[in-house]
């Protein structure tokens, strides 16, 4: 089964329209969210198509304006098995909330561990020291999935050590220093996504149906062929939803 681990669904314009295509194709999709108000109403967009999953989110970006709905994350928490999106960013331009980031994070983390740990797809964009400083204060909080992975090949290291799994998109793919660091990570614990709207193919936005691109991409720098890179991605989700529990 081809997999998107990270697409924001609710954000496309046809959403509707993406989520029908999604289950004509057979793709499993996890549809991330950015606030915990949105789950509610993204969660609805799967219904009848079992092989989307929601993830419950609140974005690092928006954590200075949405710290107050981390109670509506707490009570929401138990009702799905994935949370996303999530974490830290440290860029310049959100340089001001990164406190806040962290507390809101911190807390996520914890909130994760109380109910039995999830799956967390994780930002950590500027923030991959800081992103596993937290992880590490919550050994229970689930299983890390970095999304997007822009850090250092040391960083990398730790990730793995750590016990990180990465999600990677096709944009991730077309950089030689990304490319680089995806040499380093194991092949098992390596997923596919498109975190589309935001990310785009070929000028327009990325459709979780353009994950073969990144397969394809895979293929070429793992040097397999492509029916074999998806067999192994295929059996890593596989080998996720089982580590996540029943």
């Amino acid at each position: 089964m081809t997999v998107d681990l990270h697409c924001h669904l609710d954000l496309y314009r046809n959403a509707v329209e993406v989520v029908a295509e999604v289950q004509r194709r057979g793709i499993a999709v996890l549809s991330v969210t950015t606030t915990p108000t949105a789950f509610r109403g993204t969660s609805r967009l799967a219904q009848g198509c079992p092989q989307v999953k929601t993830a419950l989110g609140l974005h690092p970006e928006l954590a200075g304006q949405r710290e107050h709905e981390l109670g509506l994350f707490d009570q929401l928490v138990a009702e799905t098995r994935f949370v996303g999106e999530v974490g830290l960013d440290g860029s310049r331009r959100f340089a001001a909330s990164r406190e806040t980031q962290r507390r809101v994070f911190d807390h996520i983390l914890r909130s994760c561990a109380d109910a039995g740990g999830r799956v967390l797809s994780i930002h950590s964009r500027s923030a991959v020291a800081a992103v596993l400083d937290s992880l590490e204060a919550a050994p229970e909080a689930g299983i890390p999935v970095l999304h997007w992975f822009t850090g250092t090949a040391r960083q990398a290291e730790a990730a793995v050590e750590a016990g990180c799994w990465f999600s990677v998109g096709p944009g991730m793919l077309q950089t030689p220093k990304s490319r680089e660091i995806l040499r380093l990570l194991p092949r098992t614990r390596i997923l596919t996504e498109t975190d589309g709207p935001f990310a785009s193919t070929d000028g327009a936005p990325a459709y979780p149906w353009h994950v073969e691109h990144a397969i394809a991409a895979l293929a070429e720098l793992w040097d397999v062929s492509v029916s074999d890179t998806a067999a192994q991605l295929e059996t890593n989700f596989a080998d996720l939803i089982a580590a996540s529990g029943p």
